[in-house]
């Protein structure tokens, strides 16, 4: 059984925030750091967190690592509201999304390869346009875009503007394996959860456009985003699973946190990592204040345990 619950419920305010791993391996210090700026955000403001697992690529996502994820987050504190979600078990709600938008005329297949889109600089060419690929095709499903600007205010790095025809291309929905893709699936739940605040790294920045112009073609409304920075590895890499970062150590949980609340513009004194968990969320909840974020993409990797 998939469905587990926290009992830390908040006072309701208004605001909704949420986390949203993938279950592709368990967390480290850069999704700790995304996940802590969340929680704050929702629990300053009294709102409610909920949790969700995009699960959406079986093949990459070992057997256990959701409940390994879970577990790391309570280890920290980081107790969310309700039940956890699935998105694995919310495909009819992305086929209905997908059918919505392809009755409109706004689908189309595309055979192009991996190698091809990287050679246009990753700006697709709207090359399969009007090939009209048959249905049984091997094929993606991207989504026609127009000329329009996407502008938005992210409350930490600032002003934000994209014209997804020039800078991105038509995108796709619905990947050649038959999997509907990250960009459409995070647009239905948010609107599915009510979500009002995201909150998250600033690697996921360049796809925030993509889903304001999903929201609107379908009717959603659009929340309110802040990104915080990433965490660089000593090649400059994103601290990711995909570049060995090592695992959460639950033995280190109190001075890991407040690297984190370093990271994130609260300044604690040295005194805090005596604290617990709780206490020292405690402490950060009181002083939270999303403007103090440091305004950055990235923020190089150092000691991740103070002497």
């Amino acid at each position: 059984m998939k469905s587990r619950k926290s009992n830390c419920d908040p006072d309701s305010s208004g605001y909704t925030g949420r986390f949203a791993p993938s279950p592709s391996g368990p967390l480290h210090f850069g999704s700790l750091l995304a996940a802590v700026a969340s929680y704050l955000d929702a629990r300053s403001q009294r709102g409610r967190w909920l949790m969700r697992m995009e699960d959406l690529d079986p093949e990459r996502e070992p057997p256990g690592t959701d409940k390994l994820i879970l577990q790391q987050l309570q280890d920290f504190g980081l107790c969310w509201d309700g039940e956890v979600i699935y998105q694995s078990s919310r495909l009819s709600a992305y086929a209905e999304a997908f059918r919505q938008l392809d009755s409109r005329g706004l689908c189309y297949r595309c055979d192009c390869s991996r190698q091809r889109i990287k050679a246009l600089g990753s700006v697709y060419d709207r090359h399969c346009r009007n090939r009209s690929l048959p249905d049984d095709s091997d094929a993606a499903i991207r989504l026609r875009t127009d000329d329009r600007k996407i502008e938005f205010e992210d409350l930490i790095q600032g002003p934000q503007s994209q014209q997804i025809a020039q800078q991105t291309g038509d995108f796709i929905i619905r990947r050649r394996d038959g999997l509907f893709a990250y960009q459409l699936a995070v647009v239905v739940d948010d609107a599915m959860q009510d979500i009002t605040h995201v909150v998250r790294g600033w690697d996921l920045l360049e796809s925030t456009p993509r889903q304001i112009y999903l929201q609107r073609l379908l009717g959603y409304r659009t929340p309110v985003y802040a990104h915080v920075p990433i965490i660089t590895n000593e090649s400059g890499q994103k601290l990711s699973k995909q570049h060995f970062a090592e695992p959460l150590d639950a033995a280190h949980r109190d001075k890991l946190l407040t690297r984190c609340l370093h990271f994130l513009g609260l300044q604690p004194g040295p005194e805090i990592s005596r604290l617990s968990v709780a206490e020292q969320l405690r402490w950060a909840t009181g002083r939270w204040h999303i403007q103090a974020v440091p305004k950055l993409a990235t923020i190089p990797e150092v000691s991740l345990i103070p002497e």
